[in-house]
């Protein structure tokens, strides 16, 4: 079984040095408040910003108001980098970010507004600056730790342009952990063990597809799983994870592909598809609305249903360009995706940022600062997270129903969420005109005969089992329910 709580999570991913400054008890460090990057500046690959976890726990009031109950953390540990990937030690909470202190301050805080918190794991690779590679630098042949990394030939050219060691990528920057041996086993498992005893909710596992190594997760999730039963273990699987979610390993996984599916439908004839193959998500289809059901119903058929619900769904992250630059700074597409994104069985994940109309291109530019003014913040696209966050919440169904189609041609589509006798319809515009809604409601709404818009108030007959009489404005998305 899934953990039931994600059933019914929103998920909100923070990039933690670019979300918000804040002082916490002591203030932070003069030294290096001097030698960040201007906020509103354009982020660099190697600079820093700033922001901290005491600045996250002083925005948990905002995240709660968005209709945020789960945070998902890009990397926190002690590292030399401003994405944290490159980790040099796992115990410890970057003292940038406020130290094990300030975390948690923020896991108490979080917690007092059932907000549940999950952190990456980044256990593939480690920083060259990391306590046992270090070792192996200074001792060559003779170190203790020589086991702990796949090593090609002396002496190390750990500053060289490419690696003679295993490392992602080839960059010597992320010397490869070599999880054969016992002793790296086990001190990834203790890492994993310590946060979950610390309260934290779950873990997102970094390209755990590079350890290679069935027998790795299944004891990582019984481990993990014997602390806390509840606990979240979901991969970062960009494509088909069939092999990761047969209940010995994962409970779910990022789900990209049907992010890409949610792009091609509403970014059809304007997304910029340039922009999306160079980055992580790949090829993005174009697609009309039969074959995005098809996508969707495919996907949905994929793995168990209690996989299904608790899967990521997830458009855009800090691997891939914005969702509004994507949608070619397009705000009525961006609040229809995301829009979408909320109606759809699995548990929607809004990258920081993208809630308002953050624009970004690639990395680094996909990591801009969140801008806190307002002014700057596409309305249009924050109200409609929020309207939808708290329809996801008041309606069970758009939680967990199963996905049923009602009607689909071309840029217009109709499905209901549906458990029993009960139904919930959604009725999508992705296109630029106006939509005289007529949708068959098979069996939905067996004696029912006058619908609610929920989002507007709006009523409608249900005439000969359809739900019709009513136009629907371009980029727009609908959700009824029978009125009893």
């Amino acid at each position: 079984m899934t953990p039931d709580w994600v059933k019914d999570a929103v998920f909100y991913q923070i990039f933690p040095d670019r979300f918000a400054r804040g002082a916490g008890p002591l203030g932070m460090p003069a030294p290096l408040v001097s030698h960040f990057e201007s906020w509103d500046s354009p982020p660099t690959l190697r600079g820093f910003k700033g922001g901290n976890l005491w600045g996250v726990a002083e925005k948990l009031d905002y995240i709660k108001d968005m209709g945020f109950n789960a945070i998902y953390f890009c990397p926190i540990f002690a590292s030399t980098a401003n994405h944290r990937y490159h980790t040099t030690d796992y115990f410890q909470v970057d003292p940038m970010l406020g130290g094990n202190a300030a975390f948690t301050h923020l896991l108490q805080e979080a917690h007092k507004r059932e907000i549940r918190v999950v952190l990456d794991a980044v256990f593939n690779h480690c920083s060259r600056g990391h306590f046992a590679f270090q070792n192996v630098l200074e001792n060559g042949p003779k170190s203790p730790y020589l086991k702990w990394f796949h090593i090609y030939g002396w002496p190390l050219n750990a500053y060289e342009r490419k690696a003679n060691y295993a490392a992602w990528w080839d960059n010597p920057e992320l010397p490869k952990f070599n999880t054969d041996t016992p002793e790296v086993r086990e001190y990834l498992f203790a890492v994993a063990e310590h946060w979950i005893r610390q309260g934290i909710d779950g873990w997102r596992l970094d390209v755990p597809n590079e350890i290679d190594d069935d027998s790795f997760w299944q004891e990582f999730r019984r481990r993990v799983k014997s602390i806390n039963p509840d606990a979240y273990i979901v991969g970062e699987i960009w494509d088909d994870a069939s092999r990761w979610l047969r209940g010995d390993q994962f409970d779910a996984v990022m789900n990209y592909p049907l992010g890409r599916a949610i792009l091609g439908f509403v970014g059809d004839g304007i997304l910029d598809r340039d922009l999306a193959a160079k980055s992580g998500l790949g090829r993005v289809e174009t697609l009309q609305a039969l074959a995005f059901s098809h996508r969707l119903e495919h996907l949905f058929e994929r793995y168990d249903w209690e996989i299904v619900l608790a899967q990521m769904n997830i458009m855009s992250s800090h691997d891939t360009p914005r969702l509004r630059s994507l949608m070619c700074g397009d705000a009525r597409r961006a609040a229809l995706a995301l829009a979408l994104l909320y109606t759809l069985p699995g548990a929607p994940t809004v990258y920081y940022g993208d809630e308002i109309g953050l624009p970004g291109d690639h990395d680094p530019d996909n990591r801009r600062g969140m801008p806190w003014n307002e002014q700057y913040w596409e309305k249009g696209i924050y109200e409609a997270v929020r309207r939808m966050s708290r329809l996801r919440q008041q309606l069970p169904l758009l939680r967990r129903g199963r996905y049923l189609r009602l009607y689909a041609q071309d840029r217009h589509l109709a499905f209901a969420r549906v458990e029993g006798e009960q139904g919930v319809v959604i009725t999508v515009n992705a296109s630029d005109e106006p939509w005289r809604v007529m949708v068959p409601l098979h069996g939905v709404w067996p004696r029912g005969e006058l619908a609610v818009e929920l989002l507007s108030g709006n009523e409608v007959f249900c005439h000969g089992g359809s739900l019709q009489g009513y136009t629907q404005g371009p980029f727009s998305l609908a959700v009824w329910q029978l009125r009893g």
